[in-house]
């Protein structure tokens, strides 16, 4: 068994991180999933979350905007729309893009399709908030 699991995340604008890591933490539509070096090969979807991997004890956060991760040869493979590391989120950004998706949803019915839209930027903007607090 492997001691060490290759972690590649991308997005189709750029490859995030190419790192040697100890161990995985995504969220997985299902629930969240933990990947270890020798992890039985996988393939499943991520939703909007916190991904975190620890590497020589140190634990880094990414917020992670839907995508899959593939698990095969001590690979974890992760393909998402966006990520972000902690340290490079706009904490500020963050914060005007959850009063835009909090305003707007105060005048939206379930019904419409824009509170769809919102509802998810509300998402995605906590995340970021939340994961940008970890930060190094």
């Amino acid at each position: 068994m492997a001691e060490k699991l290759k972690l590649d995340m991308v997005t189709p604008y750029q490859r995030v991180l190419s790192e040697e890591i100890d161990e995985l933490t995504a969220p997985g539509t299902l629930g969240e999933l933990g990947i270890l070096p020798g992890h039985t090969p996988l393939l499943t979807t991520l939703k909007v979350g916190e991904l975190t991997y620890k590497k020589d004890g140190e634990t880094f956060h990414v917020a992670v905007n839907w995508g899959y991760v593939e698990v095969e040869n001590d690979t974890a493979t992760v393909l998402v729309e966006t990520a972000e590391l902690a340290e490079q989120i706009d904490l500020e950004r963050a914060r005007a893009a959850l009063g835009r998706a909090e305003e707007a949803l105060k005048t939206l019915s379930p019904e419409e399709k824009k509170f769809k839209v919102m509802e998810a930027a509300l998402e995605r903007a906590v995340i970021r908030i939340q994961v940008a607090g970890k930060g190094h």
